[in-house]
């Protein structure tokens, strides 16, 4: 990022003609009461988007200055959070030529909702569409907009998005669990893994690929296959380089061809290269026929080009490998500092599932708890902090008036963490989800999004954490080796600053 900002004349010369003003507002209210005014269509006598307060937003950098000095792009869902607190639940942000407004309060979210179009639109990623034009590639879900976003998203809703689809998946996902417990158990170090996060990153790649292509990459033995290591690899370098290129102008990265740009293609090229060769392989052994297969169902039975088919399973082995162990992760921290929870859920999972018997998907839905641990983890420790939708026509939102185009950024993170809408918010207390669970709004818990554009692959990520708590917990205690704080940093997901201070004890 530093070096972004030494570069400031040549980024100015792209920005000079936009005009940045400093924001001095009251702060709005974080007081959360759904009024029909909160979505209305637009009212002329509702202050503008230049009225909503924000931090201070100088030229060229906006906000960004701000950002850096508490510690820059990484340390971002940090500010955010220290924003609401001081300008309340809707403000207005621009960090260099990027503007957004963001809004972190459940009545916001409904109104929002309620408001969504027949095609919901996203935040426009534009270095993954810089990416695609320049190898001519098409796009999938996550950039996708309109009439071809549904066309696409149909085709893999049947497969992800129905619940009787998705149990099927059960018995690949167990699979690769049975060679992930195993794992635990031989590669720890007096009950330490090094680097667990990595190991869970293997677990959920050969998960979503087993699923995907219905085959076992076998990166939970020994003797590990190169190519899906450089794959994990990619997707790491990816989603670590584009956060700079969203905050500054990816055209000037591309013709300058700074480093950020070199590596963020290049991750993308074994991504790609990867996803085809595998995608290639299938298509052509069962060409001749209808198969049970996830892929194949899809491509027969849609009218997906082989390129489409190509960008949206590419996004789905991201998402499906990255945020999975992510989510992973925070959830065995979590219950490692939380024995007395631990040990609930460790009754639930013996009650539910017999002895010698293996869980599945039949067993999770007589498993309350387990799923409170998980939603639980969820809020305290999101793995995605916030996501985006782009307004597709002049909204009221709040007191506001918010022109078309505008970004807004929906903050699940500042919601998790506001103690007006969970009381103690810092304590990691499952049971909040099933004493009073009436009690608190749908809108506050949001880590997959919300709407029409919510993650296509929860359920999916939802079974696969699920059975990997069922194993884990039945399997091991999970013991925590020091109380020390552990922060997060952002780097596309939220992930520890150190390695998790957590032992794996067989019982």
């Amino acid at each position: 990022m530093r070096a972004q900002i030494q570069k400031a004349p040549q980024i100015f010369e792209l920005l000079k003609k936009k005009s940045v003003g400093l924001q001095h507002c009251k702060p709005t209210s974080s007081v959360c009461v759904l009024d029909s005014k909160d979505a209305a269509e637009v009212a002329p006598s509702r202050p503008s988007l230049e009225s909503i307060p924000g931090p201070t937003n100088w030229p060229i950098f906006g906000s960004l200055i701000d950002l850096l000095r508490r510690g820059g792009l990484n340390r971002q869902h940090e500010a955010l959070i220290d924003y609401h607190k001081k300008f309340g639940k809707i403000f207005r942000m621009k960090l260099g030529s990027f503007e957004s407004v963001h809004i972190g309060a459940p009545c916001l979210l409904e109104a929002l909702y309620r408001k969504e179009g027949k095609y919901p639109q996203r935040l426009e990623i534009k270095p993954w569409k810089a990416y695609r034009d320049l190898r001519n590639e098409a796009y999938g879900l996550l950039i996708l907009e309109g009439k071809d976003w549904q066309r696409v998203r149909s085709a893999f809703q049947q497969k992800l998005m129905k619940p009787t689809e998705v149990v099927k998946m059960d018995a690949k996902i167990n699979e690769v669990l049975a060679d992930f417990t195993d794992r635990i158990g031989s590669v720890n170090d007096k009950g330490k893994i090094n680097d667990l996060y990595f190991e869970l990153n293997k677990w959920s790649f050969e998960t979503i690929c087993y699923v995907l292509y219905d085959k076992r990459f076998g990166l939970l033995q020994e003797n590990v296959n190169k190519e899906a290591m450089e794959f994990i690899t990619a997707i790491k370098t990816m989603m670590s380089t584009f956060g700079t290129m969203m905050v500054t102008p990816v055209e000037l990265h591309r013709s300058l061809n700074t480093k950020t740009w070199q590596d963020h293609t290049a991750a993308w090229d074994r991504i790609f290269s990867t996803a085809k060769l595998y995608i290639d392989k299938k298509l052509k052994k069962h060409s001749s026929g209808q198969t049970e297969d996830f892929l194949l169902d899809i491509y027969n039975n849609s009218q997906l080009t082989k390129k489409e088919l190509y960008a949206a399973t590419t996004e789905l082995q991201i998402g499906g490998v990255e945020t999975t162990a992510n989510s992973m992760l925070w959830a065995i921290f979590n219950l490692s500092r939380h024995p007395h929870v631990q040990e609930n859920l460790l009754k639930e999972i013996r009650v539910a599932v017999p002895t010698g018997h293996t869980p599945c998907a039949e067993h999770i839905k007589n498993m309350p708890y387990l799923k409170a641990c998980l939603r639980e983890s969820m809020r305290l420790s999101p793995s995605v902090p916030f996501t985006s939708r782009t307004l597709d026509k002049d909204t009221v939102l709040g007191d506001y008036t918010l022109p078309k185009g505008t970004v807004l950024m929906i903050n699940s993170q500042a919601l998790g963490s506001n103690e007006e809408y969970f009381d103690n918010c810092k304590q990691f207390r499952p049971e909040r989800w099933l004493e009073n669970k009436a009690a608190i709004s749908p809108f506050a818990h949001v880590p997959f999004g919300i709407g029409k554009r919510m993650c296509i692959g929860r359920r999916l990520a939802e079974l696969q954490i699920q059975l990997a708590l069922c194993w884990l917990i039945r399997d091991y205690e999970i013991v925590a080796t020091d109380y020390e704080a552990v922060e997060a940093v952002h780097s596309g997901t939220l992930v520890p600053t150190r390695e998790l201070p957590v032992a794996f004890v067989r019982r």
